[in-house]
């Protein structure tokens, strides 16, 4: 019977087990990660988690025993060191060697360095993991201050939880604009706004050249009060194994639309491919989202146990930051024009990206109609007529079945 190995168990790993199980594989499993805790979700860490509201069980993709209970070998706390593609071999950091038939790939993202004095300065924080996300929920509370570098979104979110803890909290962001590299300014202006309004400090074209006892010292000489430092300046491909493998890489591991290496015995999955998304013309992307450490894990387990491939999906995304529920639907590759539809100082509005007469991206704040809508039309490659898209006066519903 066919063995599969699934090296990383976060929440592509563990999904992609659960599914071969699911789709009927027989075989010997096992998923292998470094983290001492079965697979989790990782969005809570800087929301729920970090405020108290949810503990290790809230977190879990599914209860311990589930895996005993499917006859899925989980080893927890263990490193992969070298995988041998000819052999259909892994080898691991306790000196342990598995052998498989099929590999899955699933060792995420790690957060990006700076190079910069003090960067390596040990009470630096990150947030990448449960162990991460309890250091700083140690660092936060009424009268402390918190210095988050970088405007992303789980930068944004932590300033949002650290506030809801009493803390005070400083955004510093090099670009002119926070999530300047991920979203339309219409959104990043919104939400420099909001976190301002709950009394986060947002500092942006601000250099960070050092880490100080004390805080982060800026470009124009200014030191940043500081208690805690959380460095949040975007994520690498883990994907050191797989180059040293020969696999095929590019920003991340270069996969095909059913999740498969350059070697048709080995898949990746997860925040660690370059993918394409059939629904923006195959355009190859790495994303970082549990929808698509979701859909890869599909496309992997279908594959392996012959089942036909599952129908591709919009990619998309969300955030929660205090009331505020964004979720955004598509890429805006290829964009020309913005629609902007609701009120956006209200909080109840939607950013739709359109490249000509169809949309390729919507930004959808407190506005779950819109985002449906256009997760829809993204998909079935649409033709929409802009001035009624702009119109609250006519429905979503109308807007879908008008052809422009």
């Amino acid at each position: 019977m066919t063995k599969v190995v699934i090296i990383g168990a976060g929440h592509a790993g563990g999904t992609a087990a659960a599914l071969l199980r699911q789709y009927g594989h027989e075989g010997p499993i096992v998923l292998a990660g470094e983290e001492p805790a079965a697979p989790y979700q990782r969005p809570p860490l800087s929301k729920a988690w970090l405020k108290g509201e949810a503990d290790l069980e809230a977190l879990l993709l599914r209860p311990e025993v589930f895996y005993a209970e499917h006859d899925i070998e989980l080893r927890t706390g263990v490193t992969a060191t070298a995988i041998d593609p000819a052999g259909k071999t892994v080898t691991f950091a306790d000196g342990t060697v598995e052998t498989w038939d099929a590999l899955i790939l699933a060792t995420g993202s790690t957060a990006r360095k700076l190079s910069i004095p003090g960067a390596d300065r040990p009470d630096l924080l990150e947030l990448r993991s449960l162990a991460d996300a309890e250091r700083l929920k140690a660092a936060l509370g009424p009268g402390k201050r918190l210095a988050v570098v970088g405007g992303g979104y789980v930068g944004l979110e932590a300033a949002a939880s650290a506030r809801a803890l009493g803390a005070e909290a400083v955004v510093i962001e090099r670009m002119d604009r926070v999530l300047a590299r991920v979203a339309s300014e219409t959104l990043s202006a919104f939400f420099t706004a909001h976190h301002r309004a709950h009394g986060v400090e947002v500092l942006t074209s601000a250099d960070v050249v050092a880490f100080e006892d004390g805080g982060v010292r800026l470009g124009d000489g200014r030191l940043v009060a500081a208690d805690a430092v959380l460095v949040g300046v975007g994520a690498l491909a883990n994907d050191a194994l797989a180059r040293a493998a020969g696999l095929a890489c590019g920003n991340g591991v270069v996969v095909d639309e059913a999740a498969r290496t350059s070697d048709p015995a080995i898949w990746a999955i997860g925040d660690m491919t370059f993918r394409p998304i059939p629904v923006h013309g195959g355009r190859r992307h790495r994303l970082e989202s549990v929808p698509n450490a979701l859909e890869q894990a599909k496309q992997a387990a279908a594959a392996i146990t012959g089942r036909p491939a599952p129908t591709p999906e919009v990619p998309w995304f969300w955030s929660d930051q205090y009331e505020v529920k964004l979720q955004i639907a598509g890429l805006p590759d290829g964009a020309d024009r913005q629609v902007v539809r609701g009120d956006v100082e209200g909080g109840a509005f939607a950013v739709f990206h359109l490249a000509g007469d169809r949309i390729v991206c919507v930004e959808a704040v407190n506005a779950p109609a819109e985002f449906m809508a256009g997760r829809q039309m993204i998909s079935r490659g649409q033709a929409v007529d802009a001035v009624k898209l702009a119109d609250r006066a006519v429905s979503m519903k109308e807007v879908a079945a008008a052809q422009a």
